[in-house]
C-alpha cells in the first residue's frame, strides 16, 4: 500500500490482501499528463543525469534536492529490520514510444505474491550500489542482460511494508533480446506505455478504514491478462510510478 505519510515507528501491520475490492475515492486527471517530448529518450536522460551525479557522491543540487510524494508504506512490519534492495524501472524504445516493462509475482511468494512489480530484489553484500543489485536481479528474474540496460539515473528510496528500501534505477532498453523468466518469482512480463503511465488521468485513487485505520494507495489499472482481468498496478509499483511523474513534471 503507498501512503503520502511520514512512516512512523515500526508496528504491527496487515497487508491488504484484495487491493481491487478497495474503494475508489477519485482520479488526478486535474493534474496535467507529462508532454510527449518530455517522454523521448533524449528529455529523460537530460533530466535524470543530476541524479547520477548525486549517486557518485557529485554536487546535490536543486534537480536531487526534492521530496517525493510518496515516500513508503507508513509503517512497516514490527518484527523485520529494514534491508536494501533496488528494483530496475526497464523503459523499452518502442516506435510508438517508450513503455514500462513490469513483472507480475507468482502466487506462492511469501511477499507481495500475485503482485506487480518492477524486476528487483534484495541487495546481495557483493553489490557495488544500487544499480548493481537492480542490474543482476533483473537478470535473475527475467533474463536481462545488464549490457542491455543504458542506466539513466534513480528515483529517491521507498520503504515498503514488507521492510525494504528500495532504490528504482531507471533505465533505457531496446526490446529484450530474449528474457528467460525465473518460474519461481515471476509468473508473466508486460509492458504499459509510459505516457499513459504518465497521466494522472489514469491514476486512481482508494481509500478505506481497516481496523480503526485510515488506508489510501494510488493504482493504474491496465489493459487485460489471460483471463480477462486488468493489470493492477498498484502499491509501492504505482507509488514509485507516481514520483517517476513527479520528478519529470517538475
Amino acid at each position: 500500500m503507498s501512503s503520502s505519510d511520514v512512516p512512523s515507528a515500526p508496528t504491527a501491520r496487515v497487508l491488504i490482501r484484495e487491493p481491487r475490492l478497495a474503494p475508489v475515492v477519485g482520479t488526478d486527471s486535474h493534474l496535467q499528463a507529462i508532454p510527449p517530448d518530455r517522454l523521448t529518450p533524449e528529455a529523460l536522460r537530460a533530466r535524470f543525469a543530476p541524479t547520477l551525479r548525486a549517486l557518485a557522491g557529485g554536487h546535490d543540487d536543486d534537480e536531487t534536492a526534492w521530496m517525493p510524494e510518496f515516500i513508503g508504506d507508513g509503517q512497516h512490519l514490527a518484527e523485520r529490520p529494514v534491508r536494501q534492495a533496488a528494483v530496475l524501472v526497464p523503459l523499452v524504445r518502442r516506435p510508438e514510444g517508450l513503455a514500462v516493462l513490469l513483472t507480475r509475482r507468482t502466487d506462492h511468494l511469501n511477499d507481495h505474491a500475485g503482485q506487480v512489480s518492477f524486476p528487483g530484489g534484495r541487495t546481495d553484500p557483493e553489490d557495488a550500489d544500487a544499480i548493481a543489485t537492480a542490474l543482476r536481479e533483473a537478470h535473475e528474474e527475467v533474463g536481462l542482460a545488464a549490457d542491455e540496460v543504458e542506466v539513466i539515473g534513480v528515483l529517491p528510496t521507498y520503504t515498503t511494508v514488507t521492510a525494504y528500501e528500495v532504490t528504482p534505477v531507471v533505465g533505457l532498453l531496446a526490446p529484450p533480446r530474449a528474457l528467460a523468466l525465473d518460474p519461481f518469482e515471476v509468473a508473466e512480463v508486460f509492458e504499459v506505455p509510459l505516457a499513459f503511465l504518465m497521466d494522472p488521468a489514469n491514476h486512481r485513487r482508494h481509500a478505506f478504514e481497516f481496523q480503526g485505520l485510515a488506508r489510501k494507495f494510488i493504482s493504474m489499472p491496465w489493459g487485460a491478462d489471460a483471463n480477462g482481468e486488468s493489470y493492477f498496478v498498484w502499491g509501492a509499483t504505482a507509488a514509485m510510478l507516481r514520483n517517476l511523474y513527479r520528478f519529470l513534471a517538475r
